[in-house]
This record gives C-alpha cells, sequence and structure tokens, in this order.
C-alpha cells in the first residue's frame, strides 16, 4: 500500500491569498514550481501516491483566504492522505533575515518528527540556516488537517541568496524534501 503525500503550494496565483513578494519574485510562483518538482520526485517512486493543492499554475482555491485554506485541508481530507506538507516561503522586515523552518501543530505529535526529517534534508541539500521546528497550533492548516501535518517555509523571499536559490535550484528543496520522506516514512 503506498503512501499519500498532499502537496499544498501555499498562497494562490492572485487574490485572494495570495503570497509574499520580494527581489521581484512571488511567494506563490516558486512553491508552485518546488511542489510540481516534489511531485514529480514522489510520482517516480512506486510507494508514493501524491496529489497537489494546485495542479496547474492558474488554479485558484477558494473566494477569500478563509475558503482558499478550507479547499486546501478539505481536499486532503477527502482523499485520505497520509500526510500534508505546505510549501511556503518567509519573509521579513531586514533583508538580512535567513533560513528555512517548518511548523507544526503541536511539539509532542507524529508531525514534529516529519517536519524535522523534512527540515533536515531539505537544510543540508541547500545549504541554508535550519531554523528549527516550531509549534503553530493557530495556522488552520496544520489545526484542520485529520493527518500529520507541517508547513514549511522554505526561505526568506525577502533574502536576495535565500530568494535566487529558490528561483534558481527549485529542484534542491523538492529533491531535499523528498530525502527527507524517504527517511521518515521507509
Amino acid at each position: 500500500m503506498s503512501t499519500k503525500i498532499y502537496i499544498d503550494q501555499g498562497h494562490n496565483p492572485v487574490n485572494p491569498n495570495a503570497g509574499a513578494e520580494g527581489n521581484g519574485l512571488r511567494e506563490q510562483d516558486l512553491v508552485y514550481v518546488i511542489g510540481q518538482r516534489l511531485a514529480s520526485l514522489l510520482r517516480s517512486n512506486p510507494d508514493y501516491e501524491v496529489r497537489l493543492s494546485r495542479p496547474t499554475e492558474d488554479t485558484l482555491l477558494g473566494t477569500s483566504n478563509a475558503t482558499s485554506l478550507s479547499a486546501r485541508v478539505n481536499d486532503a481530507n477527502r482523499w485520505g492522505a497520509d500526510y500534508f506538507i505546505s510549501l511556503h516561503t518567509n519573509a521579513a522586515s531586514s533583508p538580512s533575515a535567513t533560513g528555512s523552518e517548518a511548523y507544526v501543530y503541536a511539539r509532542d505529535s507524529r508531525a514534529y518528527g516529519f517536519a524535522e526529517s523534512l527540515l533536515t534534508s531539505m537544510t543540508e541539500a541547500t545549504g541554508l540556516r535550519n531554523r528549527g521546528v516550531k509549534a503553530r497550533p493557530g495556522l488552520y492548516v496544520l489545526r484542520k488537517t485529520q493527518m500529520p501535518a507541517t508547513l514549511i517555509e522554505l526561505g526568506f523571499i525577502t533574502n536576495p541568496r535565500d530568494a535566487s536559490l529558490m528561483e534558481n535550484s527549485p529542484e534542491l528543496f523538492a529533491r531535499g524534501i523528498y530525502q527527507g520522506i524517504l527517511a521518515y516514512t521507509q
């Protein structure tokens, strides 16, 4: 029986629920590409089934921030995903903020070990600073999913180096997350 991985490419291509911007890039575009690359890696392995929240570049979910988040979570829950991964880019007022981090609903959960495995493998692949796994029970996609879920902040879109790496080397992020999935689930 294959493991079902739901990849949520955070944010819509346009409002409602469009993402952050920095260094001439848009969050929703970067996470769309990285999510597609990760899905391709998973589909090449018969041990996994994968579903994307945004299967096409122009997929628009919901009519507000709330309905966009609800559509993602409801799709994963109905599909019966074993794991939920929401991809995002971080942003800060200071362009020196750098690194990757992950969020889970609670530290004492299966999601914590899953997120830790993904984050460790991804930061090893990209060379970005590992900022750790943090509990964020207020995040809708972590609170409402019925499976272990993590929200990964791939890097800072407001940091020139992080942003360039996400734009020019999306396969590093995808392969790192994929290796983390393998390490955790096999």
